[in-house]
């Protein structure tokens, strides 16, 4: 029989072996680690493989904040509390139990309903854990979230720049994680040893940004008491990441221009040129050819960065992500949860399809570390996350747009029975092949009229 690794925490040894059925579940496949305090709130690193924990809370006041810390810090493992009789008559105690464990036993253990809730604990921990490490592997790659056909584009996209040193523009909605796609062009190239340095232009104050980029000497301006080296010249030999390039003064264009041009720079209260080798990648969420039409861009830089391109997608055309966005986040805030909460109900998950995201995956992440703070729930709402409109929206749809969705979902249903025949579809469902085509049409035409968002 193979072993699965069990946590026993009490703090009376005396007890040990009246209280706990220990032998039993020995013989039963489970190897005891036994402590005699509630451990601090860190990773159980010695018993990584253990799946299930049982603690006594004699007294649960005392306890709650370390039992609640170091069950937070351990999420893979499903945990089972004996308590003295009449213990959970205690409110804060029933609310503890509730809100950390998967099941309790009042003392002195009924050891064959200890052995069945443990096989059951560890079958969820072990389901939970398994889908963890699926979804690691499956959710993306460089550091990102996401298999929809969107991020495949993007991944490969990235990919494809692994063997080039040009400069790069990447556009895209604010919050889609330019950055991100940025760190993982250098460190797909062969720079990738050397720095990454990224700089908002839209962050710094106008008359810093010379300063801040180029560098100046000591001396050359009120204030400037020593030689400052610029983000450009700190970044050598690896890459400088100008994030809201468009939002860089028109007076400082033409300098940056100028290193593009010829790979030097000149610090300010300088007239020497220093040759800097390093890659430039940029980003901005505005529309850089409008502001070239304008005037607010020069042309000739646009042309120099805008040698390879990349878009990020914006959330709301990557909707099969956000779920997996959402509950990858929702792993990643476990240790800060205190709230108790263990998943997101269907309707919270469904309100977040159709939400809009106009701040993209940073408007995601926060939501969802709000929610996870502030809820009161075990499971996340919609009202939770700020998207009970959502739900409200969702009760409202027109007969009409209902009767499209079913003749949409028929169609669909029955293209793919018959393999995409059009002649045998339009059979099987009673129409003629003019009215088929005239639907499918439709539905093509106004397909944003007809998914969920």
């Amino acid at each position: 029989m193979s072993k699965r690794t069990l946590i026993v925490i009490h703090n009376d040894p005396i007890t040990t072996v009246d209280q706990y059925p220990l032998r039993e579940l020995h013989e039963s496949g489970w190897e005891i680690v036994t402590l005699s305090e509630v451990p601090l709130a860190k990773p159980a690193k010695k018993h990584a493989d253990a799946t299930v924990g049982l603690v006594c809370i004699e007294n649960g006041a005392q306890l709650r904040p370390r039992i609640e810390a170091y069950i937070l810090a351990n999420p893979d493992m499903e945990w089972i509390a004996l308590v003295p009789p009449g213990t959970m008559s205690w409110a804060p105690m029933d609310k503890l139990i509730n809100d950390m464990f998967y099941d309790y036993h009042t003392l002195p253990v009924d050891r064959e309903r200890l052995l069945v809730t443990l096989g059951h604990a560890h079958g969820k921990a072990t389901l939970r854990k398994s889908g963890r490490e699926f979804q690691q592997k499956e959710i993306g790659k460089h550091q990102m979230v996401g298999t929809s056909p969107a991020m495949q584009e993007l991944y490969h996209a990235l990919q494809k720049m692994r063997d080039t040193d040009v400069p790069a523009l990447i556009t895209g909605e604010s919050g889609t994680g330019k950055e991100l796609a940025a760190q993982a062009i250098h460190r797909l190239s062969p720079r990738s040893q050397e720095p990454f340095i990224a700089v908002n232009c839209a962050s710094l104050p106008a008359q810093l940004i010379q300063t801040e980029l180029f560098g100046h000497e000591k001396g050359a301006f009120t204030g400037a008491h020593q030689r400052k080296i610029g983000h450009i010249e700190a970044a050598a030999g690896g890459t400088i990441f100008l994030d809201e390039i468009g939002d860089l003064p028109s007076s400082l264009q033409i300098n940056l221009l100028r290193f593009l041009q010829e790979k030097t720079i000149e610090r300010v209260g300088s007239n020497v040129g220093i040759h800097v080798d390093v890659r430039v990648i940029a980003a901005t969420n505005v529309d850089l050819e409008k502001a070239v039409e304008e005037g607010r861009f020069r042309q000739d830089l646009y042309y120099r960065i805008n040698v390879l391109r990349i878009k990020m997608p914006a959330l709301r055309d990557r909707e099969d992500d956000i779920e997996l966005l959402a509950r990858s986040y929702f792993e990643k805030f476990s240790t800060e949860n205190k709230s108790g909460a263990k998943d997101f109900s269907r309707q919270a998950l469904s309100a977040m399809k159709r939400y809009h995201w106009p701040g993209n995956v940073r408007e995601l992440i926060n939501r969802v570390r709000c929610a996870m703070v502030m809820t009161e729930n075990r499971l996340l709402t919609a009202s939770d996350l700020g998207l009970e409109d959502e739900c409200m929206s969702e009760s409202l749809i027109t007969l009409d747009r209902a009767r499209d969705q079913a003749e949409q979902d028929i169609i669909q249903r029955t293209l793919r029975y018959n393999n995409n025949d059009m002649s045998q579809t339009a059979r099987h469902l009673g129409i003629s092949r003019a009215t088929l085509y005239r639907l499918v049409g439709k539905f093509s035409a106004n397909s944003s009229d007809c998914q969920p968002h």
